[in-house]
């Protein structure tokens, strides 16, 4: 994932819902920033990797870990669903298609199906 999309999505949650903003404890300690709990995040996505393993790298406690991980969810379904979790319709199958070709990917010609498909 690219830097830019990383913080773009780092952003919007911390705009949407105050658990994703830095705050500070009654000690005047700063906790963890949006940056690490999306980070921890995207870990767990993206290696397959349990909210233990995170605190290694990450220094997040593995039940903060699993709670940033839901709200992560929950949060990105609400922010993008309308414009990025939607069903494909003709207009965006077409671009897909005509970027696939610009890249050089020419589609799949799929067997024709014998007896006994479906």
């Amino acid at each position: 994932m690219g830097r830019h999309l990383f913080l773009h999505i780092v952003d919007a949650l911390s705009n949407h819902d105050p658990y994703f903003q830095q705050r500070v404890d009654a000690l005047g300690r700063k906790g963890l920033s949006p940056i690490q709990k999306c980070n921890a995040v995207m870990r767990m996505l993206a290696y397959e990797v349990s909210a233990n393993v995170v605190h290694d790298y990450v220094r997040i406690s593995e039940s903060t870990a699993v709670e940033c991980l839901k709200r992560f969810v929950t949060n990105v379904i609400v922010i993008f669903e309308g414009e990025y979790l939607r069903k494909s319709n003709s207009n965006d199958i077409h671009r897909l298609l005509e970027m696939g070709e610009a890249r050089g990917f020419q589609g799949i010609d799929f067997p024709k199906c014998g007896k006994g498909c479906s």
